[in-house]
């Protein structure tokens, strides 16, 4: 395959299933974010992880060396930027809270307390959250924690890649089957979602692992992936819109062959899915994953500012949850389409300016160290 091949269509999953988590946040009391398919979205950051570590293996798994400073550059200013950032405005938000309690306006939960409380800035600021139970894995920005586990995800797919030689797609089976087995068995090695994240991860690393060769030697006829293609989003479909037992487990694994189907990018709902609106939602996916909540915070507020001005009741608490509510479920429906909108304006912004311009400094870093090592080994000649 060409070293710059990009998956346009595990692309456009990507940000689709970034918009599906962007609803499931949402709390109404009524509309289409109530359905079954929407509350079991969280499943879906699973096939996230599946696809960091398909699209990671393609990039590196063959490589026979990899530069890890290079690539920790790399991956570091992929994805620190725009969590920094966002770290700062949760707590420019806390800061908020406080004035506005001094205003007479009480907004949800205490400022700087519990998943907010100072204790818990400097684990978020090193991306550790989500790896030990000392520390509170849904705190600030919450989705965060995914980016904390992927982030550490790296590192040890790139250690395996600089340690494991030959042996590197046994010892991702290896990693991978053991954390399933330590997270289904109940066995806290680590945290569910780091175990989560390590598990799946890994899977997609050797999801790509089989693709290769298939990809290489076999000719996809597109009528046949376009059947192929249904059933994998009907079983997506039918996993996500029900209840059961080990589910999480069961999403995980049909990630897996998902993502393979689609990797090759043959059938006619491919072709569907490259659609410009897709690919935007695609490359403006990791912004919108980790500014929705901001927006929703803002939402929020104004709904509990309003209710208190006006006496009209616009939000519900239950189960220690305070839901939305337009009085209707088309009012809350149309609400929770203007909340996407707003999120995919401001991911317009904050994909140019801090994810984009992040990666021209991580790449404009490598560029300046190879010169500098360059320019140390043509000295040492002289």
């Amino acid at each position: 395959m060409n070293a710059i091949h990009r998956f346009d269509v595990l692309d456009s999953f990507r940000g689709i299933c970034a918009a599906c988590v962007v609803f499931f946040h949402i709390q109404l009391v009524s509309g289409f974010t109530e359905s079954v398919f929407i509350r079991n979205a969280d499943l879906l950051v699973n096939f996230f992880f599946v696809l960091s570590g398909f699209v990671l293996s393609y990039a590196y798994g063959s490589k026979k060396q990899l530069n890890f400073r290079t690539f920790l550059i790399s991956r570091t200013f992929r994805l620190v930027p725009l969590h920094w950032l966002m770290l700062a405005v949760f707590v420019l938000l806390e800061a908020l809270k406080v004035l506005a309690i001094k205003k007479g306006v009480a907004l949800n939960y205490a400022p700087f307390t519990g998943a907010f409380a100072p204790s818990e800035f400097l684990p978020n600021l090193l991306l550790v959250q989500a790896w030990t139970p000392l520390t509170e894995t849904m705190s600030f920005n919450y989705p965060s924690w995914s980016i904390s586990v992927e982030y550490y995800m790296y590192l040890i797919f790139a250690a395996l890649m600089l340690f494991s030689g030959s042996m590197r797609h046994w010892i991702w089976g290896v990693v991978s089957i053991t954390a399933f087995a330590l997270l289904f068995g109940h066995v806290p090695v680590l945290t569910e979602r780091a175990l989560k994240g390590l598990s799946c991860f890994f899977a997609g690393a050797l999801t790509y692992r089989l693709f290769a060769p298939v990809s290489r030697s076999w000719k996809p006829d597109a009528r046949l992936m376009t059947c192929f293609e249904a059933a994998a989003l009907i079983s997506v479909a039918g996993v996500n819109s029900t209840r059961f037992a080990n589910q999480s487990l069961v999403a995980s694994l049909l990630f897996c062959p998902v993502v393979f189907i689609f990797a090759f990018e043959a059938g006619r709902l491919s072709n569907l899915l490259k659609a410009r609106p897709l690919a935007l939602l695609g490359r403006l996916s990791y912004s919108m994953y980790m500014t929705h909540v901001a927006v929703l915070f803002c939402l929020m507020s104004v709904f509990i500012v309003l209710e208190q001005r006006t006496g009209q009741q616009l939000t519900t608490i239950f189960e220690g949850r305070r839901y939305l509510n337009t009085g209707s479920a088309l009012g809350n429906s149309l609400l929770a389409i203007a909340f996407f909108l707003v999120v995919v304006m401001v991911s317009v912004v904050t994909h140019h300016y801090i994810e984009v311009k992040g990666q021209a400094l991580g790449r404009r870093l490598i560029e300046w160290r190879g010169r500098k090592v360059k320019a140390a080994g043509v000295g040492a000649t002289e």
